[in-house]
């Protein structure tokens, strides 16, 4: 899927519910807090909580909990 640049290709700010967010900020992205990778919002599956960060991929997400 192509990633949409209707917010001019600008980083969102969300605030990650259980299985939802919510975007505090508009943009087309956001990126992991392992990978560093950007993610578009519309393939976005991956985040904590508890945290409050994204993840690119199930294995970042468990690489996060990893880490602690």
């Amino acid at each position: 899927m192509a990633m949409l640049m209707s917010n001019g290709g600008r980083e969102a700010r969300l605030h990650y519910m259980a299985g939802t967010f919510r975007v505090l900020t508009p943009g087309d992205y956001v990126t992991c807090a392992v990978t560093g990778r950007p993610i578009p919002l519309d393939e976005l599956r991956y985040w904590s909580v508890a945290r409050q960060q994204a993840y690119a991929t199930a294995d970042a997400s468990v690489e996060a909990e990893r880490r602690g």
